[in-house]
């Protein structure tokens, strides 16, 4: 566990960040039961496919993704290439995708050094202006606006994936959580392996909690808590959020998200799970893109199309065209050579072609008794 002492720091320095830069929270949506997908495709589901994707297949999916209805979407990561070459050049994308007024592209930064990059390609924008930091026609959506950071609720997987201990990560995240906020970069949080740890095992909830307070007080305006693995049930996606919710210093649902994987078919009840403790942002992957390179056996994430399909009807409304995404999530799993995972998006797909194959039919079928009535 954490040191009291360490918390504190942590707690004034996000009060400094934020009286000092004026910082605002993401306003809550008026529908209070308006669901945000965070789609993460791009970013979460390219980033561990075998083959390197050029940036312009990942423009053209961010692009084609802004056009179905997703109004947050991951866009890339300014990581090093020698550790995720498939991470390589996001500037490249940010520059060449299409940007639509009022999303949000977020970019995940692991570290200053990817931030100094980061600072480097917004300063090749039009010059900024006090009413917008980072572009100076507000029609027009920033390259981005936003970054995500990541640490871990365990101390092996943090050093198998960043290479330190979940305190040195959180000292790292620091500093660049208080640059960011200083340039008028929204922030976001990620906590891996939330339920189970593929080095460590079953995961202390307590600890899940200490972590996403520490993110939470140095100025994440939201923290997405991942079952990384894809072995949590919503027994156990249940008994998380209420250990993190609940007791002292209890963290709001309003301040979390959910971020799970599919690895054995309990994604969709996951996410439902989460909403039903009162969560409003999951993050998903069009086409179930994903995995994870640290964690032996996980598969990608849920699929955004299941998602949204799972919540038509229901009390909850989403942005998304489900057909549309559909679409989406086959045309990049072809491109990549894959197949879509997403079930909702296959069965959807392969219902349009069954229609247009008896339309088809009915059409020859037609011309052919219309020809012999004329002979």
């Amino acid at each position: 566990m954490f040191s009291r002492s360490a918390i504190r720091s942590l707690a004034c320095t996000r009060s400094r960040i934020l009286k000092s830069h004026g910082y605002a929270t993401v306003s809550s949506h008026p529908d209070s039961n308006y669901v945000t997908v965070v789609e993460v495709g791009p970013r979460d589901g390219l980033q561990n496919e075998k083959a390197v994707v050029p940036p312009s297949v990942k423009a053209e999916l961010i692009t084609r993704l802004g056009h179905a209805g997703m109004k947050v979407i991951e866009a890339g990561s300014f990581v090093s290439p020698k550790w995720i070459p498939q991470m390589a050049g996001t500037p490249e994308v940010l520059m060449s995708m299409e940007r639509l007024p009022g999303n949000h592209y977020p970019v995940l930064v692991p570290n200053m050094k990817g931030l100094e990059n980061l600072f480097a390609l917004l300063a090749t924008e039009n010059p900024p202006s006090p009413q917008t930091p980072h572009h100076a026609d507000p029609s027009v959506a920033p390259l981005t606006d936003e970054i995500a950071i990541f640490t871990a609720a365990t101390d092996a997987f943090a050093k198998a994936n960043t290479n330190c201990t979940i305190v040195e990560s959180l000292e790292r995240l620091e500093k660049v959580t208080e640059r960011a906020l200083a340039k008028g970069l929204r922030v976001r949080g990620y906590v891996s392996v939330v339920v189970i740890c593929p080095y460590s095992g079953r995961v202390d909830y307590r600890k899940v909690k200490e972590v996403t307070r520490a993110l939470l007080d140095m100025g994440c305006y939201e923290v997405s808590l991942g079952d990384t693995v894809g072995a949590g049930t919503p027994a156990d996606i249940r008994e998380m959020l209420e250990v993190v919710m609940g007791g002292d210093s209890s963290i709001p649902a309003s301040k979390l998200a959910g971020h799970f994987h599919d690895t054995y078919g309990t994604g969709v009840a996951n996410v439902l799970t989460a909403l039903d403790m009162g969560l409003r942002t999951v993050d998903a992957a069009v086409g179930g893109l994903g995995g994870c390179p640290y964690s032996p056996g996980a598969t990608g994430n849920v699929a955004t199309e299941d998602v949204v399909y799972a919540l038509r009807g229901s009390k909850y409304k989403t942005s998304g065209d489900f057909e549309a995404l559909a679409h989406v999530g086959d045309w990049i799993s072809t491109r990549i050579g894959r197949r879509s995972e997403s079930r909702a998006g296959r069965a959807i797909l392969a219902k349009r072609e069954r229609e247009r194959l008896e339309h088809d039919k009915g059409r020859d079928g037609g011309l052919a008794e219309s020809i012999s009535a004329k002979l």
